[in-house]
């Protein structure tokens, strides 16, 4: 289902032309996947509502460079222009936060995370409230499962940060321990 959903954006993005299409409307299949107002409904898709534009700016040049390869993002961002990248980061930096979850969860699971992040000086980097900054991702609220996914790839190396600060601190992080991190952010407002 995932490849045929990527196959009928891409076709879609084909269609629209590349001059007469506005940023709005080129942005349109991108909240497909991301969800309406950048709020993710997908599991292993990201929330993009409130990233830092820079950050996004950055994700996008990557994807369009192929430095970062996820195909669906590398053939969506082919072609644009600087300034279009960063006029839809501009964009999607403006969208709401994505909406924690509201159960309280688990006090034990919630507590480890919260002595991880103490320990590997997480709230430094991503803010004390996690809503990231510049080139730092926000990740209070994200979606648990792509939080999972975008830890185990820093960690195992298969996706680039801009430095490897990322790899480094999570190489001492067990895999239960990711979890409990997960599972903790997701539930930030």
């Amino acid at each position: 289902m995932r490849g045929l959903l990527g196959a009928m954006l891409v076709l879609m993005m084909a269609a629209l032309p590349v001059t007469a299409a506005s940023l709005e409307e080129r942005l349109a299949p991108c909240f497909a996947c991301h969800g309406e107002k950048g709020q993710s409904e997908q599991p292993e898709v990201p929330s993009l509502g409130a990233q830092p534009a820079f950050y996004v700016m950055v994700q996008l040049y990557m994807f369009r460079e192929r430095l970062r390869i996820v195909e669906i993002m590398n053939t969506m961002t082919q072609g644009l222009t600087d300034d279009e990248l960063r006029s839809m980061a501009d964009i999607i930096a403006k969208l709401p936060p994505p909406r924690p979850v509201e159960e309280p969860g688990d006090s034990a699971r919630l507590e480890r995370a919260r002595a991880l992040i103490q320990q590997h000086r997480c709230n430094f980097c991503h803010n004390p409230d996690f809503s990231g900054a510049q080139q730092v991702p926000r990740l209070a609220g994200q979606r648990e499962y792509y939080l999972v996914k975008a830890l185990r790839e820093y960690k195992n190396n298969t996706r680039r940060g801009y430095d490897a600060a990322m790899g480094d601190v999570l190489y001492e992080i067990s895999e239960e321990q990711l979890l409990d991190l997960a599972y903790f952010l997701t539930r930030l407002p």
